[in-house]
């Protein structure tokens, strides 16, 4: 009898480093990439960046798997609704991310950014070092990455804060909920984290206003989407002072064109959405016990809640 087929749709030099990890695990699957021909009526599950237009195509689908943590580049106006999605849950995504912020919100604390300038104006100049205890960091979206991120932050002594629309408790950090607590989480972040998911309540919301409700000279990190920012707002805030600098992992468009001032700012750190990858060993066995899971009639792990966007 043949074999179920699991499709896979997205980079094809990962994909293929994922049907090495099926072959092993989970043999009585057939692991194939995207384009498929034929067979439409054995594919059981799909995992995408972004799913095909016409997923009815495989009337047997049963579950829809995003490659990303992210799903906010899925059309779901063509995924049918009685079909679970679930984005990747993994610690790969969770453990690059943390390394990242970490390295991001420690080039900031120890002004990475200016010595950069420096250096290529070969001025030398030293700056008072701050201790971690008198730099204060918030994280906006306190889901497994922002949870992640705070949890390494603490240990280097930061007092750290998090802001997200539903309330939360976290130990050693400030939690604040929903948009009237805002105010008050930005007036005492330094250094503001981004990993917000995007949705068209938090579609621009790294705005002129928010970033002045920031202490002057605050410091912003954007690893979520390049959705959540208004960039004339970043880079007018970076000129007049009210921002001392910025790491960006991702834009919209990406990549920038190439005139545009984020390739050259000096206030800047730009990088090609590198922040945190899915990694194929540990993202087939998160995929496999879903399956697994959804096999024997049990909860899922990731599942997408249509209406929240995430």
């Amino acid at each position: 009898m043949p074999r179920p087929i699991f499709l896979y749709k997205a980079d094809p030099v990962r994909g293929a480093e994922w049907a090495e990890c099926f072959e092993r695990k989970a043999p009585e699957l057939e692991f194939r990439q995207w384009p498929l021909d034929a067979e439409a009526e054995r594919v059981r599950y799909l995992a995408a960046w972004e799913p095909p237009q016409d997923l009815a195509r495989f009337p047997r689908l049963e579950l829809v798997f995003s490659v990303g943590a992210g799903i906010d580049q899925f059309d779901f106006a063509r995924v049918p609704p009685h079909l679970p999605v679930l984005r990747m849950v993994e610690p790969g995504i969770v453990d690059g991310m943390v390394e990242y912020a970490t390295l991001a919100v420690l080039a900031l604390h120890r002004d990475w950014p200016a010595y950069r300038e420096q250096q290529r104006d070969r001025r030398w100049e030293a700056h008072r070092v701050r201790t971690a205890a008198s730099r204060r960091v918030g994280v906006l979206g306190l889901g497994m990455l922002g949870r992640a991120v705070l949890d390494k932050l603490r240990g280097f002594g930061f007092p750290c804060a998090g802001w997200s629309r539903s309330a939360h408790t976290i130990d050693g950090v400030d939690c604040y909920a929903g948009p009237d607590a805002l105010p008050a989480f930005l007036a005492r972040t330094d250094i503001l984290v981004c990993l917000l998911p995007l949705t068209a309540a938090t579609r621009g919301i790294l705005d002129a206003r928010l970033f002045a409700a920031l202490p002057s000279g605050a410091a912003l990190v954007n690893c979520g989407r390049g959705g959540h920012l208004v960039q004339d707002d970043l880079l007018a805030a970076l000129d007049d002072g009210r921002l001392s600098a910025a790491v960006l992992d991702v834009c919209d468009p990406e990549p920038p064109a190439p005139g545009h001032p984020f390739w050259h700012h000096p206030r800047i750190v730009l990088t090609p959405h590198i922040a945190s990858m899915t990694q194929p060993g540990t993202a087939v066995d998160a995929v496999l016990d879903n399956i697994r899971r959804h096999r024997a009639g049990l909860a899922l792990t990731g599942v997408v809640e249509r209406q929240r966007g995430y």
